[in-house]
């Protein structure tokens, strides 16, 4: 009854013998010798396996545990379809998502560019003897200092990353 139900319950959780096996820390010959009565696990590793294959000990001992039917495997499957078309929609939602931030990311690069260009340094004419008139003004420098390196790798990149993630043409 021992060995049924082992073997029942790591096929119904999908395990192989080897993976049951590294996961309990044994050899797959121990599992194999459960599997077919030769030989039963002591009181601790019963509890192990119990918890690895997440089922009572009661229920390991227990009555004979059926395997799954082809219905349950028919659902189990329509399941994992459902599961993969949502994982699916999600990843093209993140990918749609990320496509719009790094176009709107190029048009406040440009739009901060325009700025910029407009107010021609307006800073550098400023009277720096007041202490909030130099703190601003050095300020307004190294932001524009930074955003002059930055801004144009940072536009190529969004630009190949928005060629990159655009949704590919669907074949009729």
């Amino acid at each position: 009854m021992l060995n049924e139900n082992i073997k029942a319950i790591r096929k119904s959780k999908g395990l192989s013998q080897a993976e049951l096996a590294i996961k309990l820390n044994v050899v797959r010959q121990t599992i194999s010798k459960w599997e077919q009565g030769l030989s039963v696990p002591d009181s601790d590793m019963l509890i192990s396996l119990s918890e690895v294959l997440e089922t009572p000990v009661g229920t390991l001992l227990g009555e004979t545990v059926a395997e799954p039917k082809v219905d349950d495997l028919k659902a189990i499957s329509e399941k994992r379809e459902i599961i993969n078309l949502q994982l699916a929609r999600r990843k093209t939602a993140r990918r749609k998502a990320f496509h719009w931030s790094l176009i709107l990311l190029c048009a406040v690069i440009v739009t901060i560019s325009a700025v910029l260009i407009e107010l021609n340094s307006s800073y550098l004419g400023w009277n720096y003897s007041a202490p909030e008139t130099a703190v601003a003004g050095v300020t307004l420098h190294a932001f524009e200092w930074l955003f002059i390196r930055a801004a144009p790798i940072t536009l190529i990149g969004a630009i190949v990353g928005i060629f990159l993630t655009r949704e590919k043409d669907k074949l009729a």
